[in-house]
């Protein structure tokens, strides 16, 4: 495959995208270390600044009728894993593409590549080590791909589940991979993720005889913060469970092609 794109800071601070709070390390050092009020204002600015971006994202996906998903996690829950059996089984109807965020390597972009779709690695240890792909970071991944060719961009978060869920990216959904060998509260813990998706997926499944795990405990939880979202109880590794999630995306793609 081509080398997955890495993307240096340098490219963000063309013309055209040089407002001083396009992206979190754009602020001055004694700005960001300011407290109170003027800390509020800042990361205000800078998520208003990113909402702007995330919209033009949406526009240009609209235009080119792009169904954009948004998957996100901890680190391993088996996001990458669940993508290549995704990729192996949608390839042969749907045209897709993936933009993989670390950051540092290309192992999960080598992986995926082997799928056949177009994979856009994004490295952020070059500005930072961000934990979170940002609209800017997406807009720029996204011109590395023929989208005239493309049903469904799927867009691998950075493992994290606090920061990426702050960052709107101008996807159509976004859904958050839990598995089973991570805690049933993690829906509790960290609500604001499982309040902004639209799906959860409960991976791993296969591995619930050899853990004190209970699986209906931890969708409640996701229930009780997301009422009514749904959640695909699923093992990537053997394939069980993973036809209902697929159905979904054929579903919202389907919907961006009306």
């Amino acid at each position: 495959m081509p080398d997955p794109l890495l993307i240096p800071r340098s490219l963000f601070h063309k013309e055209g995208h040089g407002s001083s709070h396009t992206h979190p390390h754009d602020d001055p050092p004694l700005e960001r270390r300011a407290s109170g009020t003027r800390e509020i204002q800042v990361v205000r600015k800078v998520l208003a600044a990113n909402d702007i971006m995330a919209a033009n994202n949406r526009r240009l996906f609209a235009d080119k009728r792009v169904c954009v998903i948004n998957l996100m996690s901890s680190p391993g829950s088996g996001k990458t894993t669940t993508l290549e059996k995704t990729l192996a089984r949608l390839m042969p109807e749907l045209s897709c593409a993936v933009i993989v965020g670390d950051i540092a390597t290309t192992n999960d972009a080598d992986r995926l590549a082997a799928s056949g779709a177009p994979v856009v690695q994004v490295n952020t240890d070059q500005f930072g080590g961000d934990c979170h792909l940002a609209a800017h970071v997406i807009e720029r991944a996204a011109s590395g791909i023929d989208l005239d060719q493309v049903d469904l961009l799927i867009v691998e978060n950075i493992g994290n589940l606090v920061c990426p869920a702050e960052f709107d990216i101008g996807e159509d959904a976004r859904a958050v991979v839990l598995s089973v060998t991570e805690g049933e509260d993690k829906p509790l813990k960290y609500p604001l993720m499982f309040r902004v998706c639209d799906a959860a997926l409960l991976n791993k499944i296969d591995l619930l005889p050899y853990l004190d795990y209970d699986a209906p405990l931890a969708v409640a939880n996701i229930h009780q913060v997301h009422p009514d979202m749904p959640v695909f109880e699923l093992s990537a590794r053997t394939g069980e469970g993973m036809e209902p999630w697929l159905d979904w995306l054929r579903g919202l793609v389907r919907k961006k092609l009306a």
